[in-house]
């Protein structure tokens, strides 16, 4: 049915399974659902349509049963479905931080979302204990039946609900726990209006040239996609709350999309109480982000 591998993806981490690209013919075998979605483009090749939510929806249900063991997937509708060859990328790279043989990475995602990505990239490479949280209550649920329909999930994470707005890490992180590495993917924008107009520029700069709506291909709710004050804010509230937690966890990890964020929070950071910053730079397709990583 398909060109069985796009070229080579060299910058992503070597144990990243989808270094080759999509295989469309096993994901459809995977998912046949994902058929009707196949299209083929200008040059021959079969592919997708990266702009229907749906097609987006029925690859990424085809990924995690062909390569991470899942037997249930799906997240409620206008919820944001993510490519999960990059939240591997970002998996397997903060695992290099916390490699250990004595037992297993105890992990909090912050912000884990409808689609649970984090958590079950970690559980089925890794074998890592995850705690997942979120502010809103359809996504905590989201997350849970994800869990709970999956065996190989099961036990392995725990799906706590954030009741406090202005918290991150407190309300979540219970007396006398400790964690090896806290991830999280913020949002990106300051506002509803900045995330539509970043969308429209998006596809205004693709294919969709008179696009008049913003179509947000991957979905994603308020709390997803904008922050009061942006990724600045949302970084320096949680580096804030960091230095309260330095004795329950061993690495802080978040996700930056802004260059002159990172150059800020790298700053801040460095007059703080860390006693040592990193930064683990991310290349996936044409997107490049980094990995902020720090420690007390």
């Amino acid at each position: 049915m398909s060109d069985k591998a796009s070229s080579q993806k060299s910058n992503f981490h070597p144990n990243n399974k989808h270094t080759q690209g999509y295989d469309l013919e096993k994901l459809v075998k995977a998912n046949p659902a994902l058929k009707k979605f196949v299209i083929q483009t200008q040059y021959g090749k079969d592919s997708i349509d990266f702009f229907n939510p749906l097609a987006v929806k029925a690859l990424n249900k085809a990924l995690l049963i062909q390569y991470y063991g899942l037997i249930a997937w799906d997240i409620p509708t206008y919820f944001l479905c993510p490519a999960i060859p990059g939240r591997a990328e970002y998996i397997h790279r903060v695992a290099d931080l916390v490699q250990k043989t004595n037992s297993p990475v105890k992990a909090l995602d912050i912000g884990v979302g409808a689609s649970c990505i984090y958590p079950i990239i970690g559980v089925t490479e890794y074998g890592w204990q995850f705690v997942g949280s979120d502010i809103n209550q359809e996504a905590v649920l989201s997350a849970r039946k994800i869990v709970d329909q999956n065996p190989i999930l099961k036990g392995k994470i725990d799906i706590r609900s954030q009741s406090h707005a202005g918290n991150l890490l407190k309300g979540i992180i219970r007396k006398g726990e400790f964690y090896d590495l806290v991830i999280c993917n913020p949002p990106f924008h300051a506002s509803a209006k900045q995330a539509k107009e970043m969308a429209l520029k998006k596809l205004r700069n693709l294919k969709r040239k008179n696009t008049k709506e913003a179509i947000l291909n991957f979905g994603g709710q308020a709390n997803e996609l904008w922050y009061k004050g942006g990724e600045f804010q949302f970084l320096k509230n949680l580096i804030t709350e960091s230095e309260e937690f330095a004795s329950s966890v061993n690495w802080f990890t978040s996700l930056i999309s802004k260059k002159e964020t990172l150059n800020k929070m790298v700053h801040y950071l460095k007059n703080s109480k860390a006693t040592e910053v990193n930064v683990i730079e991310l290349s996936t397709s044409n997107k490049v982000s980094r990995i902020l990583c720090w420690k007390y």
